[in-house]
């Protein structure tokens, strides 16, 4: 009896991965030498996504039924699957986790449902997705967060729907400028035709692109058609006047920014395209020369916009933009972004800011230092108050200064050591000036201003002896 049991709980799983869904057909085929199992479901009573599928199917098609919605973690078991095929059903909802776990998944098809909407950030639970079929659906817009989840797609099918306009960041992703495709360039298919168009700069551009030589986009159908207003009869696109449109271009004033700590500085850049770009900042790094802690608990909150900014347009086709920081701390120190967009496409162009301390000075200059000039006049003295000594020299020194000559001074070298002090005005100094003259000295030394090098000055009577 417990080996009965026993050998049911070991078959129950095989059974469960060999099992077929009521109403489906499960068949194997072979792909180069593996053989998978392949599982489509057509039968019109069908009014759900199966839930027991077995785990190592490698294609399902759902086809032809009434299933209305995928529900969440609809094929989470199927973690094999390489080819999903939901065509002409019902589908009206897609829930954004219909499709976790499928990381194996090459091909979506969802043509001929009635998807009004499609969630896009789905798509991030299946990387190695390439083909991507929304064919005859009621899709009216593409946001333009679209563009984030379609990098790996080469195939995308959006004919046959009711899309009017192209977001800017698609013509981004699908030509991409020289210089920002990251790695290998890829060829991409894509389905537009059959959607009411406006005649705009967008699809007049992937118009041109596509047809040049060397395109990385390749269109299924060239005939599209544009209206000018909505309501008003379609145009073929080369029958159409269409508006030449330009990328936008940016220019900044300068690319890097070295301010102090504390100042003000203004951060600009002007643009040009068609239709006339708006202008965005964005700051998108912080350095951490200083202050690391500080800088990094804010740098969690980067890239953000920002929203102090002015921007004018003196005419048609060109705009400026500044952004003013105030007080510069090492918070604002980082790369800013000046983003410019039109109907055409995106650019942009960094600056780095730097803020930087007050740096110290390696030699500073020596101050000169003030003697106090002492008066010698008695006129203010007590009566009985003993005058202050003074450095007045003595009868000796002048006697030694009548035998010595005057010094020679070079009219392009100053001489700041062989300044005279201040003598009082007695006997001694009258005759000194006396015997100077007859010995043709000089009767006067004007006073230079003592360099900063020089940190000492003597009297010329202590000099000379």
């Amino acid at each position: 009896m417990y080996l009965l049991v026993l050998v049911h709980i070991l078959q129950s799983p095989l059974l469960a991965v060999q099992s077929c869904p009521a109403l489906c057909a499960c068949t194997y085929g072979y792909s180069g030498i593996a053989e998978i199992r392949l599982v489509q479901c057509s039968d019109p009573g069908i009014s759900a996504v199966p839930i027991n599928v077995p785990a190592d199917t490698v294609k399902l098609r759902l086809e032809k039924t009434l299933i209305s919605r995928v529900p969440r973690a609809a094929f989470y078991n199927l973690s094999e699957l390489r080819f999903l095929w939901l065509t002409y059903n019902s589908i009206t909802s897609i829930h954004p986790s219909s499709f976790v776990n499928l990381k194996a998944l090459r091909e979506l098809r969802l043509d001929g449902n009635l998807l009004t909407s499609f969630p896009w950030e789905g798509l991030r639970d299946m990387p190695r997705l390439q083909t991507l079929g929304l064919h005859n659906n009621r899709l009216s817009s593409l946001p333009a967060h679209a563009a984030l989840f379609l990098p790996n797609i080469t195939y995308l099918d959006l004919s046959s729907n009711r899309l009017t306009i192209l977001p800017a960041e698609l013509l981004d992703l699908w030509f991409p400028l020289p210089g920002q495709q990251e790695g290998q360039e890829q060829r991409r298919v894509l389905g537009l035709h059959d959607n009411p168009w406006l005649c705009d700069c967008q699809i007049a551009m992937v118009m041109s692109l596509s047809t040049s030589l060397g395109s990385p986009v390749v269109l299924m159908d060239q005939l599209l058609v544009c209206r000018r207003s909505l309501g008003q009869s379609g145009l073929l696109m080369t029958q159409a006047e269409l508006p030449r449109c330009m990328r936008p271009s940016v220019q900044p004033a300068a690319t890097r920014v070295i301010s102090p700590l504390g100042s003000n500085v203004i951060l600009r850049c002007d643009a040009t395209g068609y239709p006339t770009p708006t202008l965005t900042w964005i700051k998108t790094s912080a350095y951490t020369d200083c202050c690391q802690q500080d800088i990094l608990e804010n740098s969690n909150q980067l890239p953000r916009n920002l929203e102090s900014f002015m921007q004018e347009s003196p005419r048609v086709g060109v705009r400026w933009s500044i952004i003013s920081l105030n007080g510069l701390s090492y918070k604002d120190a980082g790369e800013y972004r000046c983003q410019a967009r039109n109907m055409a496409g995106i650019s942009e162009a960094p600056i780095k800011l730097k803020v930087v301390g007050i740096s110290r000075l390696s030699h500073l200059p020596k101050k000169k230092s003030k003697k106090p000039r002492l008066k010698s006049s008695t006129k203010h003295m007590k009566p009985n108050q003993t005058p202050a000594p003074t450095n007045t020299p003595s009868v000796i020194d002048n006697q030694v200064l009548q035998n010595i000559p005057p010094p020679s001074i070079n009219k392009t070298q100053t001489a700041p050591n062989l300044l005279p002090k201040v003598f009082p005005k007695d006997k001694y100094i009258k005759r000194s000036k006396m015997n100077l003259t007859n010995a043709k000295a000089p009767t006067s030394i004007k006073s230079k201003p003592e360099h900063p090098g020089n940190s000492t000055t003597a009297p010329l009577s202590e000099k000379l002896v």
